[in-house]
């Protein structure tokens, strides 16, 4: 429920603060004073869209909030959801409109989106408007109406979620066929571009090796002619490097003898020489096994445009890649020869499935019926007091041709107000006042089987009068014992009624005009009910109807 309206700079108001209570509240006040710019600044704070003339000061912001009692809603998830404060007991929904025509969303003091702050709204205070009535026609609302009085929404969340699997289970078949069609297609393709891979042998490597090869072979002559004069340089008898090492070792030793310094370069000449020696065999042996081979050379450029010419075909650049888009033929290839075990075994899943949907589906078309009956009864009872006597109204439920997130019914609200008039969709023959009671009616029912979000009645009484005002003002106090009720109303029956009254007002300085909202004094309401009841001019018979009304209110609230 809403416990605090706070209001700056918004349209009439300057500023305003105003405490709400639990039960059932009333606003008042005469036409033009300013209820619907109330309505509009607390729409804000539920997500409706900001406009900048709503700024009563141009060079100021305006900022609408609102305190809320959340105990009873069990909203955590939504907090957790988009991560948010969460106090279990209290929340506050801010609105600011800057002078730049941008606006501000917040909640509990931490920035949110619109649609954020719309979503919490929307679960906290329910604005019923003459606009509103309109839903009565909708089907998804009436189906919602018929579900909430069966206590369906456990039977429901199981059917969605069996109904969404099923659904997948369907989307999965459909994308299995159509790449079994594509597969069967391209399957020649397929094995035509394996068989062409497989036969290659490609290895991973021997690409890198060959060019090496590739590269020794076209180059043989030159390298073994290299080598050969590199064999001279360390083998030459007279100026090879080997055997001056080695003769420059003979004398190095005779003479450590005489030196013994010397027994230290003699350590090092000798690890050289050995290291010489042993990179003349080894180029000794390079040149040895070189050899000048036209067929080998042939072989591997042969191998090589083999690989070449495959990575071009297939536009990759390694090895690798060959390799793995080799076995990614073999891969569709196996799937496409599996198509029919897979689809068949999907087969059977879906008809499990669609077994599970279908006994949701009737058990679900059980409870509605079941409500149906009820509700329209009820409803009847409730309305025909309400200056319909010849009502007739009923719930009609049809089979869908396919079922859907909802199940497999569709409800249609069918309405008579007249004797011998035909029972027809309630779009199509109630007017706007029998639409207007009916709503009430119904949210009367349904807030007896669940908990509601507060609501506001904006003058649902328009265009009734009397009994039946006294009548519809009864189904508002009723509501309001399990849950926060506020009626907009010109009505003395309805204003009587309310548990706390309030009055809209405006006042005029020299510069501009201002809306108000009080919370009324006891003698203020006997004045405020008496200036509904008489008009203007406040008359003692006008106060004495007033006391009057006010006291038959309290003498029935007492008989209960």
């Amino acid at each position: 429920m809403i416990k605090k309206l706070s209001i700056r700079n918004y349209t009439l108001i300057d500023e305003l603060n105003i405490e709400f209570n639990s039960g059932f509240s009333v606003i008042t006040g005469e036409t033009g004073a300013g209820k619907s710019i109330i309505l509009g600044a607390l729409s804000l704070i539920l997500g409706q869209r900001a406009d900048l003339k709503s700024l009563k000061r141009t060079d100021e912001k305006s900022v609408i909030e609102g305190l809320f009692d959340i105990s009873s809603y069990h909203l955590q998830s939504f907090f957790e959801e988009n991560e948010l404060d969460y106090d279990a007991k209290e929340c506050i929904l801010r609105r600011e409109i800057l002078p730049s025509g941008k606006s501000r969303a917040f909640i509990n003091d931490t920035p949110v989106s619109v649609t954020q702050l719309k979503s919490l709204g929307e679960q906290l205070i329910d604005i019923h408007s003459q606009h509103q009535n309109l839903l009565l026609a909708d089907s998804h609302f009436q189906l919602r109406v018929v579900d909430t009085m069966a206590g369906n929404f456990s039977l429901l969340s199981d059917y969605q979620r069996e109904y969404r699997l099923w659904r997948e289970l369907l989307r999965e078949y459909a994308r299995l066929q159509n790449e079994n069609r594509l597969g069967r297609e391209e399957e020649d393709y397929l094995r035509y571009q394996l068989s062409q891979l497989e036969e290659a042998q490609l290895k991973e490597g021997e690409q890198e090796e060959l060019e090496v090869e590739q590269q020794t072979l076209q180059h043989a002559e030159e390298i073994k002619g290299e080598l050969a004069a590199i064999q001279g340089y360390l083998h030459g008898e007279e100026t090879g490097v080997v055997p001056l090492l080695n003769a420059a070792l003979s004398k190095m030793k005779s003479l450590s003898r005489l030196y013994p310094e010397i027994d230290e370069l003699v350590g090092r000449i000798e690890s050289d020489y050995i290291d010489l020696k042993d990179i003349a065999s080894s180029v000794d042996h390079s040149q040895d096994s070189l050899s000048v081979d036209p067929d080998r050379l042939s072989w591997v450029e042969n191998r090589l445009d083999i690989y070449y010419s495959l990575q071009q075909k297939h536009r990759v650049s390694t090895t690798v890649e060959l390799l793995a888009l080799r076995d990614s033929f073999a891969d569709k290839l196996t799937r496409i020869e599996n198509y029919d075990e897979e689809l068949s075994e999907l087969r059977r899943k879906i008809e499990v499935q669609e077994r599970r949907v279908s006994e949701l589906v009737g058990k679900l078309s059980s409870e509605r019926r079941k409500a149906a009956d009820q509700i329209s009864r009820t409803l009847t009872e409730r309305v025909k007091p309400l200056g319909m006597p010849n009502l007739r109204f009923e719930i009609e439920i049809s089979p869908r041709q396919q079922y859907d997130e909802n199940g497999g019914d569709i409800i249609r609200f069918l309405f008579s107000a007249n004797k011998n008039q035909p029972l027809q969709s309630v779009s199509e023959v109630a007017s706007g006042g029998e639409i207007s009671r009916l709503m009430l009616s119904l949210k009367a029912l349904i807030a007896h089987a669940m908990a509601l979000p507060s609501i506001v009645f904006d003058e649902v009484d328009t265009g009734v009068s009397g009994e039946i005002a006294d009548k519809m003002a009864g189904i508002m106090r009723e509501m309001a014992e399990c849950m926060q009720v506020i009626s907009i109303t010109h009505l003395p029956q309805v204003a009587s009624l309310g548990q706390t009254h309030y009055r809209v007002y405006k006042s005029d300085t020299e510069t501009s005009t201002a809306t108000h909202l009080i919370k009324l004094s006891e003698k203020e309401r006997i004045e405020e009910i008496a200036r509904m009841l008489s008009g203007s001019s406040l008359t003692a018979a006008a106060l004495d109807n007033a006391r009057e009304l006010l006291k038959r209110n309290d003498l029935k609230d007492g008989k209960k």
